[in-house]
């Protein structure tokens, strides 16, 4: 019931008054019956628009931390992703992966739809990085057509770390289903699900023109983030350097 009055009455007409968005394909999502819409992810206001413009419920496999925050803006989200029927998704490690992976099945066999971001985390910088194979255990698997989706726009919108985003239109463009079936019973097999998942992904930069990086996000943030630290770090012995410099030079003027 919540899901539908965000929906409806109170979330949905200001997304669209906000973005104006462009809806491109929305006939290519099954009126009925289980799929995955797998999409890139560019900005925190993709989980509103994609279910906003939707006809059907769709639930998403969202990070953890949108379920623990804290503070107003924290206690909000979780609210929100709560009682819209999101499903949290534990980060840290490969068995936090299967449990998503089991979470995403449970959704598939009430023959319901399931958002997934195959990147696994938001693009930092617009462009479109390698997918996790979790998306192709869940379509082999249950034995359901993908739909990709191309948020375009709404990076400009609201890129990461702006918390109002920006009045702009924005286009949500999706392509036809993608068939997995002749890989039917090959959940298992490792080169099966990097051929299925990188098709998805080869589908999702059709639509959206994106650059693409052939890495996945997470591995590229941490690198980033450890030259910052490395970088900050360095800063931080070149001004203790100095410090020391201007001291000694001091003693030797006092005669110290």
């Amino acid at each position: 019931m919540f899901y539908h009055l965000l929906k409806y009455v109170l979330l949905g007409p200001l997304l669209r008054l906000v973005f104006r968005p462009r809806i491109e394909g929305l006939g290519h999502v099954p009126a009925a019956g289980p799929a995955i819409v797998a999409g890139n992810h560019l900005s925190f206001s993709d989980h509103f628009l994609m279910p906003a413009i939707l006809r059907r419920r769709i639930t998403f496999l969202a990070k953890a931390e949108y379920f623990t925050g804290g503070g107003v803006k924290g206690r909000l989200t979780a609210f929100f992703f709560r009682s819209a029927g999101q499903i949290p998704v534990d980060r840290s490690g490969k068995e936090a992966g299967q449990a998503a992976i089991r979470e995403g099945l449970k959704v598939l066999r009430r023959g319901e739809l399931l958002g997934i971001y195959p990147e696994g985390t938001r693009s930092h910088d617009g462009r479109l990085y390698k997918g996790k194979v979790g998306v192709a255990v869940m379509a082999l698997t249950a034995g359901v057509p993908v739909v990709p989706c191309a948020m375009i726009g709404t990076f400009e919108a609201q890129p990461p770390g702006r918390v109002v985003p920006r009045i702009r239109p924005v286009t949500i463009r999706f392509g036809e289903p993608l068939d997995f079936s002749r890989y039917a019973g090959m959940e298992h097999e490792k080169a099966v699900l990097r051929a299925v998942t990188d098709e998805i992904i080869y589908a999702i930069l059709s639509l959206s023109g994106q650059e693409y990086v052939d890495e996945y996000a997470a591995v590229v943030k941490e690198r980033q983030a450890g030259r910052a630290r490395g970088s900050a770090g360095s800063r931080r012995r070149r001004s203790a350097d100095l410090r020391r410099a201007r001291k000694t030079r001091t003693r030797h003027r006092h005669g110290v």
